[in-house]
């Protein structure tokens, strides 16, 4: 039995791939496991949790948590899991921090402009009838009790949580590497990625930053990662073009619109995926002024990629701040 060196389903450099589904992922470790079967025990594991994510968060599923949530009357308490209750705690505490750029309660927003579940198209009338709405943020709109496993809506509100659900499930998918005795790994859902230990050379493991470019993948730097975690949200992969305006994806419940403010990408380090998820998300609605200010103020490690006439400009805070070229992040 090896104790050291690349175990990918057996063989190195070979990612092991789980849950065939819409949050499907990969995952490379450093470890010593007893034999294949052993292998496809952690590859079920891993896919359960994503699984499990899926199923508690995703707006797309009539069954999940957070459907029932959103289709529950206003005040009625609705008993929900321990996952989907843990991501609401963070996601209002960074929606407090944030001063509301971080904000859940976007759901009909998102529907709305086509980018949710009811329609794929903008929707006028629908556009029309979330702006005449009166306005409600997350704190004012929502009430959890942890203890009693419950949450309850106090306004109408359409929760989406699509700004954290991914990279908390990156974080589930950590917490079963660790019950399986993985010490090193990189675990990966598209753009949010969590690096636990090193590579079996010593090295952090090295990601790529994806340049925002808009129908293609290109690698604009590498960071290299240590016990940390990495969440980039930008306007490049699904977003509206109208006239010369770019409208992103990500809404902005405090302007009840889609994000449109420069703001290519944000990439944003913290200790754990969903942490970073969130923050990458709040900082591309608050912008390059607004965001810069709230990032420095709460002392994040990010990098904005904006939009000039010139071209990208980079600008970095914290460890970013100090080569965007290619920072060691260890």
């Amino acid at each position: 039995m090896r104790r050291h060196g690349e175990l990918r389903a057996a063989r190195a450099n070979q990612p092991l791939r789980v849950a065939p589904n819409r949050l499907a992922g990969r995952v490379e470790f450093r470890h010593a496991l007893a034999d294949l079967g052993e292998v496809d025990a952690l590859r079920q594991d891993l896919a359960a949790a994503v699984e499990q994510v899926d199923a508690q968060m995703s707006p797309w599923k009539p069954e999940s948590d957070l459907v029932r949530l959103n289709r529950a009357p206003v005040d009625a308490w609705v008993d929900l899991p321990p996952e989907i209750l843990e991501v609401l705690a963070c996601a209002m505490d960074i929606h407090r921090q944030s001063a509301g750029a971080f904000d859940p309660c976007v759901g009909a927003l998102v529907d709305a402009w086509g980018f949710g579940a009811v329609r794929d198209a903008p929707d006028a009338a629908a556009i029309n009838s979330v702006r005449q709405a009166a306005p409600c943020t997350m704190r004012a709109g929502l009430e959890i009790d942890p203890a009693a496993g419950r949450a309850r809506k106090r306004a109408p509100v359409q929760l989406d949580l699509c700004g954290i659900a991914k990279g908390y499930a990156v974080d589930r998918m950590v917490a079963v590497l660790q019950q399986h005795g993985v010490q090193h790994a990189l675990a990966a859902l598209d753009g949010e990625l969590r690096a636990v230990g090193h590579q079996a050379s010593g090295a952090p493991w090295a990601v790529a930053l994806e340049a925002p470019d808009a129908g293609r993948r290109a690698v604009r730097g590498v960071i290299e990662l240590q016990d940390l975690a990495v969440a980039t949200s930008g306007d490049y992969r699904r977003y509206l073009e109208v006239g010369e305006a770019r409208l992103a994806h990500t809404m902005d419940a405090r302007r009840a619109a889609p994000v449109n403010n420069a703001v290519a990408s944000v990439t944003v380090l913290a200790r754990t995926c969903m942490e970073a998820d969130a923050w990458a998300t709040a900082l591309l609605v608050a912008g390059p002024g607004e965001g810069l200010g709230l990032a420095q103020r709460r002392g994040l490690e990010a990098l904005f990629l904006l939009r000039r006439p010139e071209g990208l400009v980079e600008m970095g805070l914290g460890r970013f701040g100090a080569s965007c070229a290619r920072p060691s992040l260890a």
